[in-house]
């Protein structure tokens, strides 16, 4: 299962074909490959959660043998099966739904492992309907090039990004994801402004970061759910100072692997429940192992690119009081996808049910109240209320 992910991942979470695995859309995502623009284009977004407008995300699911037979109709006039897919899902009303070929599930199979092709930056929507760089990732393409975070992107090869959602930036930042392959963007800074060509490169992730701040807290910034980052965050748990007190930052997290987070959870939990959610109308659950350090104090840094498997994460420290929250709302991306192979080839991932977490609050289009709403002091107000905890030592 899937939940959502980092920079240049994108904004949906696709499952595994094999077993038919369930995913969580990453949503903004995979942050670092959304940023870089690599995987899935519409992944990458951070458009306003529904909640904000009260909006209901729930519907009928779609209908997957009637896609099916679209696709294969259109394969068997000559014509793309995935477009017709595509054209299908756009219909369908699902938000999350995606199509992908080959190469593009390929690439965020590979994202998910810590690995993608792109330029290393992260994007987001600015003031203004400005797109900013909130993210460069250190060796990338952009990083060598002398970008920064708070650089606003104008154009990508020529056409301007004014108007266009960050999903679309990322489109045109991605290209085909093809190693070495140029891509030339327009850049200000302050009141300079100037083209920079940068050449897409194969990149990984280090999903978690680990240092010890003055006052002897241990700050555990997770940026996502990829293959092997929730035992890092148990080990850096197991090997933090007695009495030590722990700042999990999950701002920006877009998402990843469902069962990452729930290792992850471990950490802190000793065993019990993490989420639930529904396939079809199934009823499942998630639990965490058994054994996780449940004394020690403990602060979550959140935000609105907080998405999917973070926001599960987030959802089950706060309602078992495990945790404080310290920030803003998150994303709300808290659906369920299912892969499906298409004629062709292609995939596409369907919403099939949504999650919720311990206490039965439906993540999806809504996202996670903080404890303590914070703005841009959010880590030292977060440092401020672990203090008060007991948490520095």
């Amino acid at each position: 299962m899937r939940a959502g992910a980092g920079p240049e991942f994108c904004r949906r979470p696709r499952g595994v074909l094999r077993g038919a695995v369930l995913t969580l859309v990453f949503a903004g995502v995979l942050g670092t490959a959304a940023a870089t623009g690599s995987l899935p284009r519409r992944e990458q977004t951070r458009e306003p959660a529904p909640a904000a407008t009260g909006a209901t995300v729930d519907r009928a699911p779609v209908d997957r043998a009637a896609l099916a037979r679209a696709a294969a109709e259109a394969v068997a006039d000559g014509k793309s099966g995935k477009k017709a897919a595509e054209e299908f899902v756009s219909r369908s009303g699902d938000r999350w739904g995606a199509v992908y070929d080959k190469h593009e599930y390929a690439e965020f199979e590979q994202a998910l492992g810590g690995a993608y092709t792109g330029v290393g930056l992260s994007a987001r929507k600015a003031a203004r309907d400005r797109v900013e760089i909130s993210r460069v990732q250190g060796g990338g393409p952009a990083a060598l090039a002398g970008l920064r975070p708070g650089d606003r992107l104008t154009a990508v090869d020529g056409r301007p990004v004014a108007g266009l959602s960050v999903s679309e930036v990322v489109s045109l930042l991605r290209g085909e994801g093809v190693s070495g392959s140029a891509v030339a963007l327009g850049v200000e800074r302050g009141r300079a402004s100037w083209t920079q060509t940068l050449r897409r490169a194969r990149l990984t992730t280090d999903p978690v970061t680990v240092r010890r701040l003055d006052d002897g807290t241990v700050l555990i910034r997770v940026a996502a759910f990829t293959k092997g980052t929730g035992e890092r965050v148990r080990a850096a748990v197991r090997s933090a100072p007695p009495g030590a007190g722990v700042l999990l930052d999950l701002r920006g997290n877009a998402g990843g692997l469902l069962a990452e987070a729930a290792v992850a959870a471990s950490a802190f939990l000793d065993g019990g429940l993490v989420a639930t959610y529904d396939v079809d109308g199934e009823q499942r659950a998630v639990y965490a192992e058994g054994g996780g350090d449940t004394v020690r104090p403990l602060v979550a840094l959140i935000d609105g690119g907080t998405m999917s498997a973070a926001e599960l994460l987030t959802g089950a420290l706060q309602d078992r009081g495990r945790a404080v929250t310290v920030g803003s709302r998150t994303f709300g991306k808290g659906s369920v996808q299912m892969p499906s192979a298409l004629p062709d080839g292609s995939v596409a991932e369907l919403t099939v049910g949504h999650y919720r977490t311990p206490a039965g609050h439906a993540v999806d289009g809504r996202g996670i109240t903080p404890d303590l709403a914070a703005g841009d002091r959010a880590e030292e107000r977060a440092r401020t209320v672990l203090s008060g905890l007991g948490g520095a030592s």
